[in-house]
């Protein structure tokens, strides 16, 4: 958008900015890293479970076996395709030249990580 002749800069704070898709493909990468994160203690307390013995693993493995946990495992194999996906649509811009197939690689991604999920949930259904 030009304002006689002259290209409009984005405010960082104005509600524009926060529209394109660039900035979406940031804030939900950004988002599941958080959420990666967020889950790693369960994960560790449930290996520390493991150096108990087998009777202690087993007993949080038939804890698992509820559909909450089932949906949960879900979320996080989409959490992992949507960060891994994110993860190369900024290796792409980085690496290879500014074209004006920005929204394209985000789709792209975004398409890759959807996949992913529902590969997932097939296997489950399965």
């Amino acid at each position: 958008m030009k304002a006689r002749g002259r290209p409009v800069p984005l405010r960082r704070s104005g509600v524009r900015a926060r529209n394109h898709p660039s900035w979406w493909a940031f804030f939900v990468h950004r988002c599941s890293g958080i959420a990666l994160a967020a889950f790693l203690p369960l994960h560790f307390w449930a290996l520390g479970e493991a150096l108990h013995g087998a009777s202690a693993l087993d007993g949080f493995l038939r804890v698992t076996e509820q559909p909450l946990f089932k949906f949960a495992e879900w979320g996080l194999v989409v959490l992992l395709s949507v960060h891994l996906a994110g993860g190369l649509r900024v290796l792409v811009l980085e690496f290879r030249p500014w074209t004006g197939l920005r929204k394209n690689w985000i789709a792209a991604t975004a398409g890759l990580a959807l996949a992913a999920g529902l590969s997932f949930v097939l296997a489950l259904a399965g």
